[in-house]
């Protein structure tokens, strides 16, 4: 059912981690509803508004991170392409930072 897709082990963690954090965000919010909020975003937002752009902005940082890796092998002098976790930290280090100040 899922041959079409390369399943390596970045990808389903990447995976696992946005089930994670759809379960975790449903159960939260049937525990205590969420209120509105202004952060830096330039609008009121909910738990649930910044979760959705947060994993936008986690899928874009992945792959830009996917597109620019051949790029940063040679700018940086690598020996190979640089992993793929380095590029998974850094979106979800982006989305922790949009679900906390957003």
């Amino acid at each position: 059912m899922f041959n079409w897709m390369a399943w390596t082990l970045p990808v389903a963690v990447f995976f696992t981690c946005i089930v994670l954090m759809l379960a975790g965000m449903t159960l939260w919010e049937i525990k205590s509803p969420t209120v509105e909020r202004k952060g830096f975003l330039p609008m009121a937002t909910t738990r649930g508004d910044r979760l959705f752009i947060g994993l936008l902005g986690a899928a874009y940082i992945n792959l830009a991170f996917l597109a620019l890796s051949g790029h940063l092998m040679e700018w940086l002098s690598l020996q190979s392409e640089p992993s793929v976790w380095f590029g998974f930290v850094l979106s979800m280090a982006a989305l922790a930072f949009v679900m906390r100040r957003g």
